[in-house]
């Protein structure tokens, strides 16, 4: 199996789930940082394509009031700022105001990945380790977009399968494996 086809959406789900783990966060923890960078960086795109109109103010604002009623705070992840919320179970990624259930992005990335999750997520986490824990968050969203399946540009790749090149995660895993400063 050189290659499969998968969406970005949940190759990024995984891919942040394991770096989130690199960098520390436990396995809960670090499913619902996952699909919150996942989520977070659709939004983006699909604000820049032209789908996704912004929330008004006062959506945003309302927001915000349920998020400060549960005592949510930011961490800083991948680069951008995601809401979250502590519970008696540990850190959870708070997209709205409802904190995300670790057990769904579990079954969200068995629904996507079918048979292949195994071995895609094994090759990740392999590629994962090469990094140190403290450098990998920085380097992360370059690893994706060098990574990610390939689609067509724009509006015509919206949301489309594209080919996850599994022997390219095994070259980058390589290439840096032969570097003399990796410590683990």
């Amino acid at each position: 199996m050189e290659s499969i086809s998968i969406n970005r959406a949940p190759f990024l789900t995984l891919w942040a789930t394991v770096v989130a783990q690199r960098a520390g966060y436990a396995e809960e923890e670090a499913l619902t940082l996952g699909k919150a960078i996942s989520g977070l960086t659709a939004q983006s795109k699909g604000r820049r394509l032209g789908i996704y109109e912004p929330g008004s103010d006062a959506q945003r604002e309302a927001v915000q009031a349920e998020r400060a009623g549960l005592g949510a705070e930011t961490v800083s992840f991948m680069g951008r700022s995601v809401p979250c919320v502590r519970t008696p179970e540990g850190l959870r990624a708070l997209p709205r105001a409802t904190p995300v259930d670790p057990g769904s992005v579990r079954k969200y990335l068995h629904g996507k990945f079918g048979d292949h999750l195994p071995t895609v997520e094994a090759k990740l986490r392999q590629l994962a380790a090469t990094f140190d824990p403290e450098e990998i968050e920085a380097q992360a969203m370059d690893v994706y977009m060098r990574l990610r399946p390939q689609v067509p540009p724009g509006t015509a790749g919206w949301g489309k399968a594209g080919a996850l090149d599994l022997t390219e995660i095994d070259r980058l895993t390589a290439s840096r494996e032969e570097r003399p400063q990796h410590k683990d």
